[in-house]
């Protein structure tokens, strides 16, 4: 990466939730060359990409090339914003007009980050900020450097500090002169974030929407003790065990809560992959096999 040319860039590492996993047409960032050149990822998944990729196509006139719901994404993405853009000059106004009308077509879950070619960057999450999305920024010799993740380990990890989260609804823009500027572009935004980023998705050292995620998890076994105290007796509870990894934090607090034995009972093979994202049921239990 040190050797490629250029002051901005997109990543992404999440597997495909919609689509085919083993599809190498369908690998992140996806790219579209009109209107204006744009490189795009996605974290989420859409409710209605079906109804939407017919209405690409029959509309819109944008054909998709694969199951991708972010390729819809894009592409919805990319149509508006040649629409906001009305034939003139590109602006932010017209990048927030976009984000606008895509809060208005999409439905479900959505953080994204695209490059718009010769332009700046554009980050917005959806208006029930289901899913994560955090700024940051690091002062250099050369000026402010800013960059947007999903998790705030991601910027600290590059030593840029937290700025902080962007807000459902909420769109930022990039210049390619580093100034920032941000915009409410949903009609009743409210966060309703995902409960499963802090149960497993997210890294325990990660802070979302404000909240450790590592406080988050021993919160959970904290209540779960409580109701394991009213539900169970717990002279029938011989050892709390946790399923690794996510489930440490927990395990260990509702094992402190309850005055209970903790032990380690399953063990996580590090050197096979994550059989469950695997495609198909042969390949997934030739793992199982070796594990």
């Amino acid at each position: 990466m040190r050797g490629l040319s250029g002051n901005a860039g997109l990543g992404h590492v999440r597997y495909p939730t919609a689509g085919e996993a083993d599809n190498i047409e369908e690998a992140q960032p996806f790219y579209v060359n009109a209107p204006f050149g744009i490189s795009f990822v996605h974290n989420g998944n859409l409710t209605n990409w079906r109804s939407l990729r017919e209405e690409l196509f029959s509309v819109d006139r944008r054909h998709i090339n694969t199951n991708s719901d972010s390729e819809v994404l894009l592409n919805v993405f990319a149509h508006e914003l040649q629409l906001a853009a009305a034939q003139a000059d590109l602006t932010d106004d017209a990048v927030f007009k976009a984000v606008s009308s895509v809060h208005r077509r999409a439905k479900g879950a959505y953080a994204v980050i695209a490059q718009v070619a010769s332009f700046g960057m554009v980050a917005f999450r959806d208006p029930n900020g289901i899913r994560p999305l955090c700024l940051g920024k690091r002062e250099t010799d050369l000026g402010v450097e800013w960059m947007v993740a999903s998790e705030s380990v991601a910027l600290t990890g590059c030593e840029f500090d937290l700025v902080r989260d962007i807000n459902p609804g909420e769109a930022i823009f990039i210049d390619l002169d580093g100034n920032l500027s941000s915009r409410q572009c949903a009609d009743q935004p409210r966060l309703v974030p995902c409960v499963f980023e802090y149960v497993y998705f997210a890294r325990p050292d990660s802070t979302l929407d404000q909240i450790s995620v590592y406080d988050a998890r021993l919160n959970m076994g904290e209540y779960l003790g409580d109701k394991l105290a009213k539900t169970l007796r717990l002279g029938d509870i011989d050892v709390v065990m946790p399923i690794p990894d996510s489930s440490r934090p927990s395990a260990m607090q509702l094992a402190s809560r309850l005055n209970l034995s903790y032990r380690e009972g399953f063990i996580k093979n590090r050197y096979i992959g994550r059989t469950f994202i695997m495609p198909g049921q042969a390949v997934r239990k030739n793992q199982f096999d070796k594990s």
